[in-house]
């Protein structure tokens, strides 16, 4: 899968189950091509969301809700996942 492919499915999976105001997702696999755990296909994204909805749960909380509704692309496409909620 290519990088714009994954924000794409990303974003609308996020928006269809989390009331979202804005989202943005950077791709910052470049940060992390030299590292010994570098997986080919797999990328780092930061995810800045600004939601009423999240800001209202607890940091582990809101973070444990978009894991489990990116379970298939963190097992699949993403390596590491930067989550900042505003």
């Amino acid at each position: 899968m290519n990088i714009n492919d994954l924000i794409a499915i990303v974003k609308e999976k996020l928006q269809k189950n989390i009331l979202i105001e804005q989202i943005v997702i950077e791709d910052k696999s470049f940060l992390h091509k030299n590292h010994l755990s570098h997986q080919k296909g797999k990328f780092h994204l930061k995810l800045t969301i600004t939601s009423a909805a999240l800001k209202k749960l607890d940091r582990i909380n809101s973070n444990k809700k978009i894991y489990k509704i990116l379970d298939q692309e963190l097992k699949e496409h993403i390596h590491s996942l930067q989550i900042l909620i505003r």
